[in-house]
């Protein structure tokens, strides 16, 4: 009798650090069994250095969504953008490469449009601003004395 009830504490605990385990996996796993919360959009840069997958997409400060894939076509940088459901970019909004302080991580700036036009999933947003070059600046500076 004992034994059983004993054996049933320790069913117990193991299905618990079983669900624990896969809660914990999803969650970090940035996992998605429900259908996508959000939809893409892509964005052409003449470079995209610093730039890597994973990094934020901010509007005003606020994350919005992730780099989703950085590809090269036609000596262009397309960058694919996981944006949030729910969160409205305009058709002319401004997709700009930012650097987080001087020199930090790079991630994408979104800048509102005014347009009443709302681009959906697969749309490409067109008005683009490439990184900053602080080591062109100083190159030029250096040339120009």
């Amino acid at each position: 009798m004992k034994k059983s009830i004993i054996e049933i504490i320790v069913g117990l605990f193991m299905v618990a650090g079983i669900l624990a385990m896969v809660y914990i996996s999803v969650n970090l796993g940035h996992v998605d069994f429900f259908g996508q919360d959000e939809y893409q959009l892509t964005a052409t840069f003449s470079t995209v250095t610093g730039l890597k997958k994973d990094t934020n997409v901010e509007i005003a400060g606020v994350p919005v969504g992730k780099v989703a894939d950085i590809k090269l076509k036609d000596s262009q940088a397309v960058v694919t953008l996981n944006i949030n459901k729910g969160v409205k970019v305009q058709d002319d909004a401004i997709a700009s490469i930012r650097t987080q302080g001087l020199l930090g991580a790079q991630f994408i700036e979104l800048l509102p449009g005014a347009s009443d036009v709302i681009l959906e999933g697969g749309d490409e947003i067109f008005d683009t601003e490439p990184p900053f070059d602080l080591m062109l600046v100083i190159k030029n500076l250096a040339v120009d004395e």
